[in-house]
This record gives structure tokens, C-alpha cells and sequence, in this order.
């Protein structure tokens, strides 16, 4: 959203392109869009704070730091720029869960989500519909429902890289290496 609203130029001669038309939400429905992006950014908020929180716990790891993430966010409750409320809330899930492999599934922000889902996915579909960016919420959704998921998109990503460069790919109904002959008969067959 910054790296968008620091090309003016862009935006100016991109405002003909095709999309939905804009306008005006009713005052019901724009009401009710009001106390939905609530939930939402407050829902997109917990997102960000548990991605932040892995991050810090993967070079943790990594670097071999030892950082006690409940202890941080007690750190930063008292005297840094980031104030929110929840970083009690995130003490708490990582004292009563030290191994806590993502605050995502902690009680009190596991409720939280579930009772922000309807907002936050309506907030999103209606800002796709209606044609208004909304990066933050949309991506933040993005990262939970992939969270939930135990096989994503990225057998995708694979298949392309067998079509343009010959890479292979796994599948998931059957074992072994395959590889299509993509520029023939797209024959698929196992090197």
C-alpha cells in the first residue's frame, strides 16, 4: 500500500482501467461494514503480531539466542513504541505454552479469530467486489486460511517449473518423480 501511494504517476494514468464501478454503500450496509473492518483489523492485527513473533523466534532459533518471547512482549508492553493491549495476552500464551509454534493457536487469540471470521472475510469480499485494495487484511486472510490448510497451492509452482525447465514434480495420488513432455503430447511420464 506505501510502495502504491508513492506512484501518483502510476495511478493516474492506470484510473481508466477496467473495474467495478465506484459507489456508494447504503447507510445499513455501510454501518455494518464499519463495525466489520473492526473485527477485521483487529483480526489482521493478531496476524501480524504472530508473524512478527515467528520471525523473531526463527532467528531465535537460528542464531541460537535463546529469546524468551513471553518476556519480550512484556519488554515491549513497557517501554516501546508498541503498546497494545494483547501483548499481556501474548505473554500468557507463551508462559502457559512455552513450545507455542504460533500465537495463532493459543485459546485467546484462536476465539478471537473464530469470532471475527464472518467480519473479516465480508470485509475482504466486499472490498474485492466494489474494486477498494485492502493489502493488509486480504494478505493477513491469506496467511491464516494457509495456516489452516495441510496441502497449498504450490504443487502449482512445481508444474511450472517441470514445463519450463524439466524440474519434476511430485503428486499426491501416486509415489515417484514424474515429468511431462510438455512441448509434445504432454505425456507425463517418471525419468
Amino acid at each position: 500500500a506505501r510502495s502504491m501511494s508513492g506512484h501518483a504517476d502510476q495511478r493516474e494514468v492506470a484510473l481508466g482501467l477496467p473495474g467495478p464501478e465506484r459507489r456508494q454503500l447504503s447507510g445499513g450496509e455501510a454501518e455494518r461494514l464499519v463495525e466489520d473492518v473492526r473485527h477485521a483489523l483487529y483480526a489482521s492485527k493478531i496476524v501480524a503480531y504472530a508473524q512478527g513473533f515467528d520471525q523473531i523466534a526463527a532467528a531465535s532459533e537460528e542464531n541460537d539466542w535463546g529469546v524468551d518471547l513471553g518476556a519480550m512482549a512484556t519488554i515491549w508492553r513497557g517501554g516501546c513504541i508498541i503498546r497494545a493491549r494483547f501483548l499481556d495476552r501474548i505473554r500468557e500464551a507463551y508462559a502457559s505454552g512455552p513450545e507455542l509454534r504460533t500465537l495463532l493457536v493459543a485459546p485467546f487469540f484462536a476465539e478471537a479469530l473464530a469470532g471475527a471470521q464472518e467480519a473479516w472475510r465480508n470485509v475482504v469480499a466486499t472490498a474485492a467486489r466494489i474494486g477498494v485494495p485492502t493489502p493488509g487484511f486480504s494478505a493477513a486472510l491469506a496467511y491464516y486460511d494457509g495456516l489452516r490448510r495441510d496441502r497449498l497451492p504450490a504443487a502449482l509452482i512445481q508444474g511450472q517449473r517441470d514445463f519450463f525447465g524439466a524440474h519434476t514434480y511430485r503428486r499426491v495420488d501416486r509415489e515417484g518423480v514424474f515429468h511431462t513432455l510438455w512441448a509434445e503430447d504432454r505425456f507425463e511420464i517418471e525419468p
